[in-house]
C-alpha cells in the first residue's frame, strides 16, 4: 500500500500553488487533485517491442489511479534497467519506434523535475515496481530521492492510498521482496544463458557472422517450433577461395615477419587472388585490405579448428577484448582449421623484438641509452613467476626482482620471497650461450637431447590434466568475481564503518577468487602444451626438429646484441631464476613454422660474427616436409 502526501501528513514540501485536497474525478490537469507522473521503460529493442509494451504499462497504471488522480506528465525509456543510474536516460533508442506517447524525458529528467520547486506531479505510478530498475539498490535510490523531494512512488499492482498516512510496513516488504526477486531472476536468466553459451560452443556451433574464410552450413534448428519459424544454427566450413587466403595472412605475418600494413600491401597488389573481406554495412567498405583487416583475422582462433566465444564484452563493455582467459575455447576442434595451433601461437609471439624502439623512446625521453640489457624481458623469478628488471651497480649489469608490499602483500608468494633478488648478467649470460652453443647449434645437440628426454620419458607417461574441468573451474571462480563485484556495486554506504568492513571482506574474496583462478590459468596452460607441443613418447619428434635446425660454428659471445635477441625471439627464449640454489632453468621452443626464419638468423650470425673461419652450413632431413626455405 503506497500512501500520497495529504495536508494533514505531508512527506515533503509540495509544489508552490499545488493542490492536495482530495475531491471528485478532475475533469483537467489544472483541476487534478493529486498530478501524476508516469515513469514506464522497456528492454533494448531486440527483445520487447516497445510499441506494444509502453502502452500497456501507460493503460494499466491509469486504471490503477484512485479517483482524483491523472497523469499530467509522461517519462519513459528503452533501455536495460541494470544500467547504472548516472547513465539512464541518456539513450535515444525510443526514437526508433512510433510509439504513441508523448515523451517529457526519461529517468534522469523525472529526477531533475522531481527537485524541481515548480515540478508539475504530486506523485509518480509505474506499472510494476521492477519497472524503475532491475538492481534493487537503484530501484530503492530512486525510490529514497523522489521521497526526499516529497514526491510518491506508486506501482499499479500494488495498493494505492490517498489517507496521507506514509508508509506501511507490510506493503514496503511486499515491494522489497518484488525488487529482490526481479533482481535475482535477471541475474539467474544471465548465469543460464552463460552456461548455455558455452554448451554451445563446446558442441561446435558458430555464433554471429562466419569469420573470413569460411562459409556457413547450415542446419536446421533442433526445436522443432524454432524449426517451423525457419531458424537454423550453423557450423563453419572453409571458403575455398578464400580459406588460402587465411593460410597465406598467417605464412607471411610467421615467416616473414610482416606488419599488418605490409601484409595488406602485399595482399592489394593481386585483389583478384585474395579477395577482400566484406563488412556487415556495405557503405563502409573500402574495398581493399587494410592494416585492421589482416590484424582481425590474425587474431581470430578459429582459424585453428577450435570454436571459441567470449572474445569480446559486446553489451557490457561496448565490444571491447576480452582478456585471453575469460575466452570460451571448445574442447576439441569442431571444424576444418586452416592453420595450426602452433603458427597462430607463433603469430603473436609472447617475447616480440622491437630492435632500437628503446633507443628510441630513451632518447626522446631525454633518458641515457649507453646501458644495455641483452636478456631484458626473457629472465623471470621461480618464487613469483615475475619478470626481472634489469639494474646497473658498480660497473656491471644484473638482473633484480624487487616486489612492492603495496602491490604483492597478500600474495601467498610474498611471505617466502626475499626483499630483494639479484643475479649478475655475466652469469646468465654464460648459461645462455652455453646453451645455445651445445645444445642447439652444437654438433652433440641430438646426443645430449636424447640423454635429456630419457631421463624425463617417465614423466611423460603422466596422464594430461583435463583440460575441459580446468577450463570451467576457472569459469565457475571468474563467475563468482563477478558476483562479489555486483554486491560491491550495489551495496548501500549508509553506515561509513560497516561499509567499509563490507568491502574489505568483499576485496579478500575476491583475491582469494584470484588467486585460484591463476593457479587454475597456469594449470590449463601447461595441460596445452603438454597436449598439443609434448613430442611423441620416444622423442622422435623433438629429435627431428632439432636436427632441421642449422649449425653454427661461432661463440655467441662475439654476436651483436641485436642478433642475439633475434635468435631469442625466434625460440621464445625463457630464464627461470632461483635464488635458492642459484640455479638458472633455459628453455626454448623449437616450431616448425619457424624454422625458415631461424636460418635466416643464423645466416646472419654467420657472416656477422668475427674471425668466422667455417662457412656456414644446413643439414636438413632429406625425409622431411618441414625443410627450411633456401
Amino acid at each position: 500500500m503506497t500512501s500520497v502526501a495529504t495536508p494533514e501528513r505531508p512527506w515533503g514540501e509540495p509544489a508552490p500553488g499545488m493542490p492536495w485536497a482530495a475531491s471528485a474525478a478532475p475533469q483537467s490537469a489544472s483541476q487534478a487533485t493529486v498530478p501524476v507522473a508516469w515513469l514506464g521503460r522497456t528492454s533494448t529493442e531486440d527483445s520487447q517491442d516497445p510499441t506494444l509494451s509502453l502502452p500497456r504499462q501507460l493503460r494499466n497504471a491509469r486504471a490503477a489511479l484512485p479517483p482524483g488522480w491523472m497523469i499530467v506528465a509522461h517519462f519513459y525509456d528503452v533501455e536495460s534497467g541494470r544500467k547504472d543510474l548516472d547513465v539512464r536516460g541518456q539513450g535515444v533508442a525510443h526514437e526508433r519506434f512510433a510509439i504513441p506517447i508523448p515523451r517529457d524525458g526519461g529517468i534522469a529528467d523525472l529526477l531533475a523535475e522531481a527537485e524541481s520547486p515548480d515540478r508539475r506531479f504530486a506523485a509518480v505510478i509505474c506499472e510494476s515496481i521492477e519497472r524503475v530498475a532491475r538492481r534493487t539498490y537503484y530501484g530503492t535510490k530512486i525510490e529514497h530521492e523522489l521521497e526526499q523531494c516529497g514526491v510518491a512512488l506508486c506501482a499499479a499492482d500494488e495498493p494505492i492510498s490517498a489517507d496521507g498516512k506514509g508508509k506501511r510496513a507490510t506493503p514496503t516488504l511486499t515491494r522489497r521482496v518484488k525488487q529482490a526477486v526481479s533482481e535475482w531472476y535477471v541475474l539467474q536468466m544471465l548465469e543460464l544463458s552463460w552456461d548455455g553459451f558455452i554448451e554451445h560452443t563446446q558442441q561446435g556451433w558458430n555464433v554471429g557472422k562466419p569469420p573470413y574464410g569460411y562459409n556457413a552450413q547450415r542446419v536446421p534448428h533442433p526445436v522443432p517450433a524454432r524449426r517451423e519459424q525457419g531458424a537454423t544454427k550453423h557450423r563453419l566450413v572453409p571458403d575455398p577461395e578464400r580459406g588460402p587466403v587465411v593460410t597465406e595472412i598467417f605464412r607471411l605475418r610467421v615467416l616473414k615477419r610482416l606488419s599488418f600494413r605490409q601484409i595488406a600491401d602485399c595482399l592489394n597488389h593481386d585483389p583478384a587472388t585474395y579477395p577482400p573481406p566484406q563488412p556487415n554495412r556495405t557503405d563502409t567498405a573500402s574495398g581493399r585490405w587494410t592494416a585492421a583487416g589482416v590484424r582481425s583475422i590474425l587474431e581470430n582462433p578459429k582459424y585453428t579448428g577450435y570454436q571459441v566465444w567470449n572474445r569480446k564484452a559486446r553489451k557490457s563493455r561496448g565490444n571491447r577484448a576480452n582478456p585471453v582467459s575469460e575466452w570460451i575455447w571448445s574442447p576439441k576442434p569442431t571444424h576444418e582449421p586452416l592453420i595450426t595451433r602452433a603458427m597462430f601461437d607463433a603469430a603473436w609471439p609472447a617475447h616480440r623484438a622491437h630492435p632500437g624502439s628503446r633507443k628510441e623512446e630513451a632518447a626522446r625521453a631525454g633518458r641515457s641509452t649507453a646501458r644495455e640489457y641483452t636478456l631484458r624481458s626473457y629472465v623471470r623469478c621461480v618464487l613469483c613467476g615475475r619478470r626481472m628488471f634489469g639494474k646497473y651497480s658498480k660497473g656491471r649489469c644484473y638482473y633484480a626482482c624487487q616486489p612492492k608490499k603495496d602491490h604483492h602483500a597478500d600474495a601467498a608468494w610474498y611471505a617466502t620471497h626475499p626483499k630483494a633478488i639479484w643475479i649478475s648478467e655475466r652469469v646468465l649470460l654464460e648459461a645462455v650461450h652455453t646453451f645455445f652453443e651445445d645444445r642447439i647449434f652444437g654438433p652433440r645437440r641430438a646426443d645430449l637431447l636424447a640423454a635429456q628426454l630419457s631421463q624425463a620419458l617417465p614423466e611423460r607417461g603422466a596422464p594430461v590434466a583435463d583440460i575441459g574441468a580446468l577450463r570451467r573451474e576457472g569459469e565457475r571462480l571468474a563467475r563468482g568475481q563477478r558476483r562479489l563485484m555486483e554486491q560491491l556495486a550495489g551495496e548501500d554506504d549508509g553506515d561509513p564503518e560497516t561499509a567499509a568492513e563490507f568491502r574489505k571482506s568483499i576485496r579478500k574474496q575476491f583475491d582469494r577468487l584470484e588467486r585460484q583462478r591463476r593457479d587454475v590459468a597456469a594449470k590449463i596452460t601447461e595441460a596445452e602444451a603438454a597436449a598439443t607441443a609434448t613430442p611423441g613418447a620416444d622423442g622422435t619428434d623433438a629429435l627431428g626438429l632439432l636436427d632441421m635446425l642449422p649449425h653454427l660454428n661461432t661463440r655467441m659471445a662475439d654476436l651483436p646484441a641485436t642478433v642475439q635477441r633475434a635468435l631469442y625471439d625466434a625460440f621464445h627464449l625463457q630464464v627461470r631464476y632461483d635464488h635458492r640454489d642459484r640455479g638458472a632453468e633455459v628453455r626454448v621452443t623449437v616450431a616448425a613454422p619457424l624454422l625458415g626464419e631461424i636460418t635466416g638468423i643464423a645466416e646472419r650470425a654467420a657472416a656477422t660474427s668475427p674471425g668466422a673461419d667455417q662457412p656456414f652450413s644446413v643439414r636438413p632431413r632429406q625425409d622431411s616436409n618441414l625443410r627450411p626455405s633456401a
